[in-house]
């Protein structure tokens, strides 16, 4: 961003300062939309973002945004792509919702695919573990990522809302433009969001892409393992991203309860900064090709319709909350070259097997799911029931067509129990799910025909096998927790869940070049089981407060991807299998509170780590490093200042396949002022730091941490004005 461009931005935030006179405080009590309580009564393992917090800070990735929790990281693949992990686990097992429904994008499909969520004009962001989020969502052994929002009002709007914000940030010269509207016309409750953003190429620290070597010959003689050639780009190419997202919702409530209805359309488009690719040898030497532009465009449409209705009979049933929601999605991914036209000409050479021309890849996911919650509530406990169906076909069609069609069957019975008793408060959580996956694996054979003239042609053959594998799951979790005296507080989690393998896990088989592997599923795979315990040991007393958690989760049939020797389509081979393994780790995290120049001041020191084996002593793929996370928090009114340094450790502890991925820190500033007129507009300016010390960070939980480096140092601002 040019110099003056910053300067214009921040002179009018001291001209919006001296516009506003008055100083408003509002006292913002946050909630989990899961358990229906405040936070202090919450008991099992969660964090909470809310509305202020997150329009405060830069727009990125959801994983991105979750990074600094303890406990949690991000697998990133770019600053478009970061999926979000829990305590080392990640992908299917951890899972994405939206106000309680499980996000069905293809994300699962693989790693360079974007976690397709909204995230403006949202209420908050909720990290849930045990019973709580065991009761939402099947295979959760990680726990889950809940973005509410407030589309479909479930309590009538009392006074009309126009909010407008825009952002800008350095290292991308990327904006964001976003407005959203609720009002109440004649009892019904309208909303509507609309989010614009445009992200070019990220900055790049000095020296921070490296690419390996090896060259066996040169490690003898030099008696390194690997050559490092570093190149010195400013921006990374591929990184760049846009996004147009619009929802609305309409709802009616009363006595009764409430009904609503809710449309969404979300379109992306980002670079994929890393595609590898499989090189044709002629006579010795490697092919050269000039560096292509590969991208996908992402398209989500999704309806949802909701309700909640009050009963209150005499056999203690309170409400049933019902809903149905549909999606269609896709993401197409290709090279900036590609032509429909060129394709056409070129299917027929494909087929023939006279070439291997490259083409679009589509990636769709059309679901429904169909759901209702029975409530039931008394003066000493509190519980629900739920039934659930869901329905999702995916397919994959194109030249990275890695795995054929799949038809997903899920049939889910939850129930959840809270009670609190003298001894202790304890939380319960049952569920129960049939799962149904039908697909295919497709067997290329290459045949010489002998013809005339001693001619001899190949012939491919395709041979298909065909699959429906059911899988039964039970999965339950028990939190309990008791108050040892006025200032401590233990907690117990204890959890045994069930995960059946995916359908990718299933059935895969081709090259994905996102990995830069060949991988192949497995159909004879069985049902992952974690049996995880967690303790929490908390302290509060006066200003001064802390926790430590300590955790262990043994995995019985765990599934990972495997590297082996060999080749396939000139890729490295990679299959999916299974081997028990155990997680374990701890959270620590201490600080205190107390009052500093007509403020407050907040200053904690977390520290996080989990490591991942297998029982035969061999490290699990890709876990996250322990990391520092050092914080300062000051308020003053309605100025807010934010400071954190997140210092990371590096990882030496990786499986055969991998490299050392070296430490590093990452300092992030905010500061934020919120103001409201006579009139009642409040404004809200914010100024963010990102890697203020321009360090180069590699996340070890990514495929590609060495050619696709975190971003540079980025400094933005953004404004949130409503009316």
């Amino acid at each position: 961003m040019k110099t003056t461009r910053m300067a214009l931005i921040l002179m009018s935030v001291l001209f919006t300062n001296q516009l506003l006179a008055q100083e408003v405080i509002e006292e913002i009590i946050v909630t989990s939309s899961y358990i229906e309580q405040n936070l202090d009564q919450t008991h099992n393992p969660i964090h909470v973002i809310g509305s202020d917090e997150l329009a405060s800070m830069a727009s990125q990735s959801l994983g991105e945004s979750l990074d600094d929790l303890v406990g949690v990281g991000t697998a990133d693949y770019g600053s478009a792509v970061g999926h979000p992990i829990i305590r080392g686990l990640g992908g299917t097992r951890v899972k994405v919702l939206n106000n309680g429904r499980v996000n069905r994008d293809v994300s699962g499909l693989g790693a360079d695919h974007v976690v397709e969520v909204d995230l403006n004009n949202i209420q908050q962001i909720e990290v849930v573990r045990g019973p709580s989020s065991l009761f939402y969502a099947n295979g959760s052994m990680g726990g889950i990522i809940n973005i509410v929002d407030n589309t479909i009002a479930r309590t009538d709007f009392t006074d009309s809302e126009l909010t407008v914000g825009y952002e800008v940030q350095s290292v991308n010269n990327g904006n964001v433009g976003e407005l959203s509207y609720q009002n109440n016309f004649g009892g019904l409750n309208f909303s509507f969001g609309y989010r614009d953003t445009d992200f070019d190429n990220y900055e790049i620290p000095y020296g921070a892409l490296i690419h390996e070597e090896h060259e066996e010959h040169e490690e003898e003689e030099e008696g390194h393992h690997e050559e490092e050639h570093e190149e010195n780009p400013k921006f990374l190419s591929n990184t760049d991203s846009a996004t147009e997202s619009y929802k609305f919702g309409v709802s009616k409530t009363g006595d009764w309860g409430y009904l609503g209805v809710s449309a969404r359309g979300l379109e992306t488009v980002y670079g994929i900064p890393f595609h590898g690719e499989v090189h044709e040898e002629e006579e010795g030497h490697e092919e050269e090709h000039e560096e292509e532009r590969i991208y996908a465009n992402t398209d989500s449409d999704s309806f949802n319709l909701e309700g909640s209705y009050n009963i209150r009979n005499n056999w203690l049933l309170d409400k049933v909350d019902y809903y149905v929601a549909v999606t269609d999605y896709s993401l197409k991914e290709q090279d900036a070259e590609g032509h429909e036209e060129e394709h056409e000409e070129e299917e027929e050479e494909e087929h023939e097997g006279h070439g291997h021309e490259e083409g679009p890849t589509e990636f769709k996911n059309e679901a429904s799911e169909f759901g209702a919650i029975f409530n039931f509530v008394s003066d000493k406990y509190s519980q629900r029931m739920l039934l659930n169906a869901i329905q999702e076909d995916v397919s994959i069609v194109g030249h990275e067509a890695f795995m054929r069609p799949s038809d997903n069957r899920e049939f889910s019975f939850g129930y959840y129990l809270s009670r609190d008793t003298d001894l202790f408060d304890w939380h319960f959580g049952l569920r129960h799910d049939r799962i149904s996956r039908k697909g295919s694996v497709a067997h290329h054979e290459e045949h010489e025909e002998e013809e005339e003239g001693h001619h001899e042609e190949e012939h491919e053959e395709e041979e298909i096998d065909k699959f429906k594998k059911e899988f039964n799951t039970d999965s339950l979790a028990l939190t309990l927790t008791r108050d040892l005296n006025d200032y401590l507080e233990l907690s117990l989690d204890l959890a045994s869940v069930e995960r059946a393998p995916s359908a990718i896990e299933l059935y895969m088989n081709g090259p994905h070049l996102a990995t830069g592997r060949y991988e192949e599923g497995n159909t004879d795979l069985d049902i992952e089981r974690s049996r995880n315990i967690d303790l929490t040991l908390s302290y509060k007393q006066n200003a001064f407060f802390g926790s430590l958690t300590m955790f262990r989760n043994n995995v019985d049939n765990f599934i990972y991807l495997f590297d082996t020797n060999e080749k396939e389509e000139q890729l490295p081979l990679a299959q999916y299998l299974q081997k028990d393994a155990q997680l374990n780790g701890y959270e620590l995290q201490f600080g205190a509170s107390f009052p500093f120049y007509n403020g407050d001041l907040e200053l904690s020191i977390a520290r996080d780590s989990v490591s991942g084996e297998f029982n035969d002593g061999t490290y699990i793929p890709r876990m996250m490093p322990a990391r520092n996370i050092f914080s300062v928090n000051y308020k003053r009114n309605t100025l807010e200042f934010d400071m954190s340094l997140k210092d990371v450790d590096k990882q030496d502890e990786f499986s055969s396949t991998e490299t050392m991925t070296k430490g590093y820190q990452m300092l992030d500033m905010r500061l934020t002022q919120k103001l409201v007129s006579d009139s009642g507009r409040v404004v809200q300016a914010s100024i963010f730091g990102k890697n203020m010390l321009d360090e180069v960070g590699r996340n070890h939980t990514s495929f590609v941490k060495n050619e696709v480096p975190l971003t540079g140092k980025n400094v933005g601002i953004n404004f949130l004005v409503t009316f």
